[in-house]
């Protein structure tokens, strides 16, 4: 048995053995695990189906013998915090996702991605103590059994994910994706359950790293069954915290490797206190002494929430802080609302709920984007390709409610000639430019749902990025460098019915192309003729600076432009590109975009924002 190490440097020791057969001693062991489980999933009473009626715990499947099980604990001989089952093809027909789906559905999924069921591992029942939770254990769980799978040769992994606490965004997290259609209700879970599927070839997301050192770690890791140490099953949760000697490091979802920015952390904790384990959690953190600053506000934001709903208020302050108080009811404000983590900045932050945050963050946008209009684009999903210069029209929908999901797209790390028109500090070099424009997103509003695709846009994730996922997109914003890429978007974004708003960051060109009302319109306005993505393959510098230059219209850019094309490589580097730029890029995608989403008039065409005439002397409006 063997102790890894976190990438923060402090262990978790897991122990890993299978159980064959259902003979007495192993089922004894079983029904060990199973009470284990049930407890942490009975939640104190969220799901009441795990309760026996004499007060037990129960979660009996069958499933259990044959399969490989985890069991995660501080150190060795401690009491077990967290536990994870991988059931082999050998057991296939118990597996919960065909229970899900039924026989020929979960058959026809598999066939659908070039999948067997031969060749098909299921990982489930991942639990973790609340007082681990936090700490980073069900991330290093979830590692394990990963990395368990791709020693044992699984070519894919399968399982159900719960919807209300986020396990699917966690399971995302690590390349796992959602299998569109496979939502529903399960009453015994009292949520949403989706199918998640991950290829154990592909990247493994934010944690590709460990996953691959666990990979490694797994066979040293096996026990015997009959050694696995369960006997305190019955006791965990119940030890006193400070006996539980949690690690006082660096959430894992925080951790960055020495080198540089790998699997760098990109999403918020949230914390209500309304629920105990968050409690327990927001607690535990604290002591952690990870912490690095305290944001509440939380009195302020109250005042503003009911002087928004009664701008009368504004001028009698006696009566706003009646109105406050009345909105508190009796609960305290420190455990008002939500407490939201960055484990990147260190940073401890008081919210409003969220729709009260987002009513008071959308206030002023009233008399512009009414309510309604403001629920509306909250509803939908928008895509962004290119987070150099699409990362303004990034932040710039996020900050005017443009979305409130989002797909981002981009293989590239921010490099200092970036610095010159990114909003980024020179602590963020190296970092993935998704990553970076993720943070800044979630930062202004941490309950915006957002995908990365750090690998870029590549053919074996472009109907991923388009249709699948946490669903289909309704919008796309273009702004990558690739030829092929552009042309490629663009031919799913018609055969879909998606509309395309690109900036190309000289003389304010704003591109629209409404493919969800001209189904047959040529891309790029017939610039290119019949020319596909698949001619776009493998083209020279020079072939590509000559396709570029024919996409924003070669006779219409701006003359420092067209004097410095034939410069590029000998004494430019490459595209001479300004932060004013793109700052007024952001503003134009987002104002097609915003009109696109409401159904305003936008049309199809090329526009231009050319600020040299806009602003001349002979437009000034006054003498």
């Amino acid at each position: 048995m063997k102790s890894i190490p976190m990438t923060t440097g402090v262990p978790w020791h897991v122990s890993a053995f299978r159980v064959e057969t259902g003979e007495s001693g192993e089922a004894e062991l079983v029904g060990r695990i199973r009470e284990l489980r049930a407890r942490i999933l009975f939640d104190r009473g969220r799901r009441p189906d795990f309760q026996t009626p004499d007060g037990g715990y129960a979660d009996d499947q069958d499933l259990d013998f044959g399969a490989w099980h985890f069991v995660g604990r501080r150190e060795a001989g401690g009491p077990p915090l967290g536990y994870v089952r991988l059931s082999t093809p050998e057991t296939g027909g118990l597996f919960q996702t065909r229970a899900h789906l039924g026989a020929e559905r979960y058959e026809d999924v598999l066939r659908e991605h070039g999948l067997g069921v031969a060749e098909t591992f299921e990982h489930s029942r991942l639990v973790v103590e609340h007082q681990a939770r936090k700490l980073g254990l069900g991330i290093y769980l979830n590692a394990f059994a990963m990395g368990a799978a791709r020693f044992l040769g699984a070519k894919a992994m399968i399982g159900t994910s719960g919807t209300a606490d986020g396990q699917d965004r966690f399971h995302e997290r690590f390349g796992f994706r959602p299998v569109p259609g496979t939502r529903r209700y399960v009453g015994h879970y009292t949520e949403d359950v989706v199918i998640m599927l991950y290829r154990p070839g592909f990247s493994a997301g934010e944690f590709t790293g460990l996953v691959e050192q666990l990979e490694e770690a797994f066979p040293s890791s096996v026990v015997p069954a009959q050694h696995a140490g369960l006997g305190v099953a019955s006791q965990v949760g119940h030890t006193p915290q400070d006996q539980l000697r949690l690690p006082s490091t660096p959430l894992m979802a925080a951790a960055e490797s020495s080198h540089g920015h790998a699997g760098a952390s990109w999403q918020p904790v949230l914390f209500t206190l309304d629920r105990e384990q968050d409690r327990i959690g927001l607690q535990s953190l604290i002591d952690s002494g990870q912490v690095r600053e305290v944001m509440d506000t939380i009195t302020d934001q109250l005042t503003e929430l009911v002087t928004s709903r009664e701008p009368r208020l504004c001028s009698s302050p006696d009566a706003a802080e009646r109105a406050v108080a009345e909105q508190l009811a009796g609960t305290s404000p420190q455990e008002y609302g939500t407490w939201v983590w960055y484990p990147w900045s260190g940073r401890l932050v008081h919210l409003l709920p969220r729709e009260e945050f987002r009513l008071v963050r959308t206030d002023r946008n009233r008399g512009r984007i009414d309510r309604a209009q403001q629920r509306r684009l909250l509803g939908r999903r928008v895509g962004v390709i290119g987070l150099s210069v699409g990362s303004s029209a990034a932040l710039t929908f996020a900050m005017e409610g443009i979305g409130g999901s989002f797909k981002l797209a981009d293989f590239d790390s921010l490099s200092v000639s970036n610095l010159n028109r990114l909003r980024a500090g020179v602590h963020h070099l190296g970092l993935n430019k998704c990553v970076l424009a993720a943070r800044q997103m979630l930062e202004i509003d941490p309950w915006l749902d957002i995908e990365l695709y750090q690998g870029g846009l590549t053919d074996a994730t472009m109907e991923e990025f388009f249709t699948g996922g946490a669903g289909p997109i309704d919008l796309l914003v273009e702004e990558c460098d690739t030829p092929y890429v552009k042309i490629a978007a663009r031919e799913h974004a018609r055969a879909l019915g998606i509309p395309v708003v690109m900036d190309a960051n000289d003389r304010g060109l704003l591109d629209v192309e409404r493919f969800d009302l001209e189904p047959d319109r040529p891309l790029l306005h017939g610039l290119l003729g019949e020319t596909t993505s698949s001619d776009l393959r493998d083209l020279t510098h020079e072939e590509m600076v000559d396709v570029i230059l024919t996409m924003v219209d070669r006779e219409r850019i701006s003359p420092e432009l067209t004097a410095s094309v034939s410069q590029i490589g000998i004494t430019l580097s490459s595209w001479p590109q300004l932060a004013s730029g793109v700052a007024l890029g952001g503003a134009l995608t987002a104002d097609a975009a915003r009109r696109i989403l409401l159904g305003q008039p936008r049309p199809s065409g090329r526009f231009y924002t050319d600020l040299e005439i806009l602003t001349a002397g002979d437009r000034s409006t006054v003498a």
